[in-house]
């Protein structure tokens, strides 16, 4: 039996980013439903600056379209598309672009563990703690961590995942709702490219499935719930994932508890 209440609350989950130049908060808690994790688009023009303040968040950008050169005390790096960086709280970092860039900016709660780090990507790292093959079959997919659990910081777990064509990520499903929330930031999905993000909340209770239509720009919400996704045949789902704990002692990566119907 179909609740509809339900239905209503997960269909607000996803939030399509804006395209326009500029600074944009996509996903914060005056407009969301997730309280803890925090999600910005920075989309900036070749030859422009912009100085993000982190102010009382941890913020994580990562490049995800152009090329940029960092300003920073410690982070003087120019940056590659997939590249990422970190700063804590209190702290600013001026960004300028070499070229168009489309930053995704993760945000969560500082609490005074953290410090500034670059990470470059190299998809030829092997398979380890940065580099992963999570899921077998049609739910096989790669994983690259931008700011992995070994890494130093307060909430924040995130990392790029790519499914393979027409296969499924995040399956069997999984929820964390005890301890973290999570944001899928889909990427490299221009329309009329598409994919299917799904939410429901309860084991096994796929009456209610909400099925959000994503592509480049959408950023889906999981405060709570099961959130698998399927690519259509012969294109590929990629995505940023942002985990943030509702505690340091949560942030970890091995809380995820499958539906059992689907755990075989």
């Amino acid at each position: 039996m179909q609740n509809m209440e339900n239905k209503q609350r997960m269909e607000k989950w996803m939030v399509q980013s804006s395209e326009k130049p500029g600074f944009h908060e996509v996903i914060t808690p005056k407009t969301c439903e997730c309280k803890e994790v925090q999600m910005f688009r920075l989309n900036l023009p070749k030859g422009e600056t912009y100085v993000l303040e982190s102010k009382d968040l941890e913020m994580h950008p990562v490049l995800l379209a152009g090329k940029a050169k960092l300003h920073h005390s410690v982070l003087s790096q120019e940056m590659d598309k997939y590249d990422a960086c970190y700063i804590p709280g209190n702290d600013k970092l001026k960004i300028e672009a070499l070229e168009d860039c489309i930053f995704y900016i993760a945000g969560a709660k500082y609490e005074g563990i953290g410090k500034p780090f670059f990470r470059k990507f190299n998809k030829d790292l092997p398979i380890g703690d940065i580099h992963q093959i999570h899921g077998k079959g049609a739910g096989r997919r790669e994983v690259m961590m931008t700011l992995a659990p070994e890494d130093e910081a307060s909430r924040l777990i995130c990392g790029l995942t790519w499914s393979g064509e027409g296969t499924w990520t995040s399956w069997p499903p999984h929820q964390h709702e005890k301890d973290l929330e999570e944001v899928y930031c889909y990427f490299d999905m221009p329309l009329p490219h598409f994919g299917f993000h799904i939410s429901y909340l309860k084991s096994g209770e796929v009456e209610d499935i909400v099925t959000h239509t994503v592509h480049s720009g959408s950023m889906v919400q999981a405060p709570c719930g099961y959130h698998p996704t399927v690519a259509i045949p012969g294109e590929r789902n990629a995505y940023l994932w942002v985990l943030a704990a509702f505690s340091h002692q949560s942030r970890r990566y091995d809380l995820a508890i499958n539906d059992p119907v689907f755990d075989k």
